[in-house]
């Protein structure tokens, strides 16, 4: 009898540690998930306010059909979901890249998603 309650005891317990392992696994990919879609939205956030400057006259403080002068504003390019560049401007179109805080699905790098903007449409691709 003493010897089949050890070997329930061990069997429970390795049950318990496998459940544990499996919990922190769901756990880090729901966290990377999470970010991922929070820098895809930050990035259609900042699409949006730049169509808006796009479309607005140089009167009202707009581009004046264009993004040649717009940036990022300094109070949003860093949130605590990432970091925010704008990294190709050009008059009809601008390229806009996020990097989130999690570390993504290949384990090396953070979570980075691009989102190409343009008068009429945005377009979001992730990399990691």
């Amino acid at each position: 009898m003493g010897q089949q309650q050890l070997l329930l005891i061990v069997l429970g317990v390795i049950v318990v540690g496998i459940a544990i392992i499996v919990g922190i696994n769901l756990f880090n990919a729901n966290a990377v998930s999470a970010n991922r879609d929070a820098v895809i939205s930050d990035l259609n956030n900042l699409a949006a306010m730049a169509q808006q400057y796009y479309k607005k006259p140089s009167s009202m403080g707009g581009g004046a059909n264009t993004f040649t002068s717009w940036t990022i504003p300094p109070q949003i390019d860093t949130t605590a979901n990432g970091t925010y560049a704008l990294t190709t401007s050009g008059a009809q179109s601008i390229v806009i890249t996020g990097t989130g805080t999690e570390t993504g699905n290949d384990g090396s790098a953070k979570v980075s998603a691009t989102a190409t903007v343009t008068p009429t449409a945005v377009t979001v691709s992730v990399s990691n």
